[in-house]
């Protein structure tokens, strides 16, 4: 009988300790990647986003937002939209985080090549319909009026409408808010420019560039949602440098988040293998602030991180990096 209720005692505290441990490592796995940008508001009910550079655009330094429609200038532009409800512009409570996320769109992308310059203008400006179709629906259906941005590819070099693109010795693409336009150059992209090494000293795979005018596409829908005017607003009334910088490293690594969130609707067609997907996440691990270079689109941790979190989380709230702690905005 005592043998008996000794050996109960033991078989009852192995499989608490067996538990424990089931629930310690249930929290480890279940660790969700951070940062975690939570909205400090209840969504409302539905009426009837040097290998080298930086990811994108956006600078500190960039005219104010505008909302013009886009010029004749560039191609690929068209128009849709609808009435608007009453909008929340703010950077922390804007009326775009209260999306549940971006649909599943299908977006083959073939096998064309960064080096050429046809293939990859072409592959650009296909994807960009892909992004059409999840950002339009995302956005008309919180209310935020739409339009397709305009796009300017070029082999080498040239001017839009915010300046020389790439600018001096760099290699990004840039998004103009005066009229809406995505400017790229695919050679400065694919091979590099001056001393500025090219995305392809990282990866050949065209999905690493295509995730990059994701992020240039993230700065229009922050463009159309409001976020640009109150940031450029906030940018403007800052008193100091750090202060401003800080601002526009948030800015751009919302957009890095919102390109996350592109290339997980499209990953099944695409297709964003596994390996694909961790050749991403390698990707936004090189780029981001270097030294030697203004500190105002976030370091490459950082920008590894925000990037994880928009093709991890896809929903709009968990790009919130207004409400996010420094450290993960550095």
């Amino acid at each position: 009988m005592v043998v008996g209720v000794v050996f109960g005692l033991l078989a009852l505290t192995f499989t608490g300790l067996v538990l424990v441990g089931a629930l310690i490592k249930s929290s480890r796995d279940s660790v969700s990647v951070s940062p975690v940008a939570i909205p400090t508001f209840t969504p409302p009910e539905r009426s009837t986003e040097r290998p080298t550079e930086r990811p994108g655009d956006g600078r500190s330094d960039e005219p104010e937002p505008r909302t013009s429609q886009p010029s004749a200038e560039p191609s690929e532009t068209s128009e849709t939209s609808q009435p608007r409800r009453t909008l929340n512009t703010s950077l922390k409570n804007n009326s775009l985080y209260a999306n549940r996320g971006l649909p599943r769109v299908n977006c083959p992308a073939g096998s064309g090549s960064i080096y050429s310059h046809s293939q990859l203008k072409s592959l650009i400006l296909k994807t960009s319909r892909c992004m059409d179709k999840v950002w339009s629906k995302t956005l008309q259906d919180r209310g935020i009026t739409w339009h397709r941005p305009g796009y300017a590819i070029t082999s080498r070099r040239g001017r839009g409408a915010c300046g020389d693109f790439p600018q001096t010795g760099s290699i990004v693409p840039y998004y103009c808010p005066r009229n809406t336009t995505i400017y790229a150059s695919t050679t400065a992209m694919a091979r590099g420019s001056g001393n500025a090494l090219g995305y392809g000293q990282i990866t050949d795979w065209h999905g690493a560039i295509i995730s990059m005018m994701a992020h240039e596409y993230g700065h229009h829908v922050q463009q159309l949602s409001g976020l640009s005017n109150t940031w450029w607003q906030q940018t403007l009334e800052s008193g100091s440098r750090s202060g401003k910088l800080a601002l526009s490293r948030r800015f751009e690594l919302q957009a890095t988040c919102f390109g996350g969130m592109f290339m997980r609707a499209a990953a099944a067609s695409y297709p964003v293998t596994p390996a694909r997907r961790n050749t991403l996440y390698y990707f936004y691990s090189r780029v981001g602030d270097h030294p030697g270079w203004p500190r105002d689109h976030g370091s490459p941790a950082n920008n590894n991180r925000w990037f994880r979190q928009g093709y991890e989380k896809n929903k709009t709230f968990q790009c919130n990096t207004w409400l996010a702690p420094s450290s993960t905005t550095s």
